[in-house]
């Protein structure tokens, strides 16, 4: 294990050299969507988007008391921990598999250094969480397996339920867990006993869940959702507002759902990875049946999920299939060592055989190294180490906002301003974006609480990190409102001047 904890410390370190270190605003042209959001819910403990993520938030809270940067960068920390947590479960998954330390530590540090991965172990998001939950919850499966002790059974429901308080698309585990367990030993589902308490222990670690009601009915600051009846809150943990989103590609459109996967696929691993991940699962097909229906089930139905969903970013939702790939080259390279040295065995002296590993792990380093540091590697993709836009509108919002003036904002960063550190608590805050979170970019939305509060004769402020869309600023020029940029654009006056030329008008 020490190996393991190796390469979990190490990306560790990774990770805290490229940590976002303050508040985030929301810019989706970055791949910002939720993190600042996330960092002012776990604070104020509040309810987030369907479906609620109740085990996140509450984690996320615990690590705001950390006597260690600001709150905004303690949430992010968050991520950090669990990314290096789940890269350390994944060499013990692989170790589990194959046996082998290096050929586990080479896959679980494919996962530390991936792209998409990375980037989400250094901001505000669920998604390490998510994979730490897959790789613990498939390790506890193949530990019952080997023990064939009933308490891990026991321990993988439990397991489960609390996985999908945090991630609802965890709930494929327990459907193909119970294949799992019917290819092993099918009896122990017909164990009346041993299934009413694991079935109880489902239930327990879903009780994260009840956080939501609780929470809503002391009407939190910042949330957008009142899941405190039992029809609101099925359908809010069910994601039932995003269900329009789902299953909406046909047989013929899900090639180029497929070559979509393809491209970001690229962009995680080098093709030969992904050539040894193959070799892998092929290796498993013949020689451990069911822990190749396991994972090779597990890769099918969340790439299907993803494939199917449509939202604009999608990639977060391929990380468990990346998980899995990162998992199948550990078979993989077992099975090229021995195929080399079996190849190898009547032409050079056995002396010689032993360096084949030796100089497969400098390969392998080299192949992780390479596209890491390179001038366009994924460090420096992934740094957000000087990421403090955030806080500079907070900076120049704080310091230059009349008293008393009304700010649209769609960001994050400064209801993080004023809910968490208690600045500015004379201006009014309102959102297209908490008043429709599916819908943020939406001209009527903007035109709707720009005119509404302009005719209240209040002085009005535009603060859009991303700005607000080009048919929004259209829109409002149109009905007259003029955006006067403010700080190099850190934000906009509004300005209600019907008369004056198009040419003259300052868009966001």
């Amino acid at each position: 294990m020490f190996v393991g904890a190796s390469v979990g410390l190490a990306s560790f370190v990774l990770y805290l050299s490229t940590l976002a270190p303050t508040v985030l605003s929301r810019i989706p042209g970055e791949g910002l969507y939720d993190a600042g959001l996330f960092q002012v819910r776990a604070y104020m403990l509040s309810i987030s988007h369907p479906t609620g993520y109740p085990t996140y938030l509450l984690l996320a809270k615990l690590f705001t008391y950390l006597p260690v940067g600001d709150i905004a960068y303690r949430v992010n920390l968050v991520s950090a921990v669990f990314g290096a947590a789940a890269v350390f479960m994944v060499f013990v998954v692989c170790r589990q598999i194959t046996g082998r330390a290096l050929p586990s530590a080479a896959a679980a540090a494919l996962l530390a250094v991936s792209q998409t991965f990375w980037e989400q172990a250094v901001i505000a998001e669920v998604y390490t969480l998510h994979a730490l939950f897959i790789a613990i919850v498939v390790s506890v499966l193949l530990l019952w397996r080997k023990t064939r002790r009933d308490r891990y059974l026991l321990l993988w429901a439990f397991l489960v339920g609390l996985a999908m308080t945090n991630h609802m698309t965890s709930g494929l585990l327990l459907l193909v867990g119970l294949l799992f367990v019917y290819l092993t030993e099918r009896g122990k589902l017909s164990d009346r006993r041993l299934t009413l308490k694991g079935a109880g222990l489902f239930v327990l670690g879903l009780t994260p869940y009840i956080y939501l009601p609780v929470r809503s009915l002391v009407d939190p600051p910042f949330a957008a959702y009142e899941p405190d009846t039992p029809m609101r809150f099925l359908a809010f943990v069910s994601g039932s507002p995003f269900s329009k989103n789902m299953l909406v590609f046909g047989p013929g459109e899900l090639l180029g759902r497929l070559e979509m996967y393809r491209v970001y696929l690229s962009q995680q691993f080098h093709w030969l990875f992904v050539l040894v991940a193959i070799i892998g699962l092929i290796s498993l097909f013949r020689r451990d049946r069911n822990v190749f229906t396991l994972l090779g089930l597990l890769y099918a139905g969340w790439l299907l999920y993803a494939l199917e969903y449509n939202i604009s970013d999608i990639w977060v939702y391929f990380i468990p299939t990346y998980l899995i790939i990162c998992v199948l080259v550990a078979p993989g390279i077992v099975y090229l060592v021995e195929g080399t040295r079996f190849a190898l065995s009547a032409l050079v002296p056995y002396s010689t055989l032993r360096a084949v590993p030796k100089a497969l792990a400098a390969l392998i380093l080299l192949a992780l190294v390479a596209p890491v540091v390179g001038p366009n590697g994924t460090y420096l993709t992934a740094d957000h180490s000087d990421s403090y836009e955030g806080r500079e509108t907070i900076e120049a919002v704080a310091e230059d906002l009349e008293p008393g003036a009304t700010v649209i904002t769609d960001g994050s960063s400064i209801w993080y301003m004023k809910l968490v550190e208690r600045r500015r608590q004379d201006l009014r805050l309102v959102s297209p974006f908490l008043e429709n979170e599916f819908a943020s970019d939406a001209p009527r939305h903007w035109l709707r609480f720009t005119k509404e509060h302009m005719d209240k004769n209040e002085t009005v402020y535009i603060v859009a990190p991303n700005g607000i869309g080009g048919n929004s600023s259209i829109l409002l020029n149109e009905a007259g409102y003029r955006l006067m940029p403010r700080k190099g654009g850190a934000y906009y006056k509004v300005r209600y001047s019907p008369n004056v030329p198009d040419q003259d008008v300052r868009y966001v």
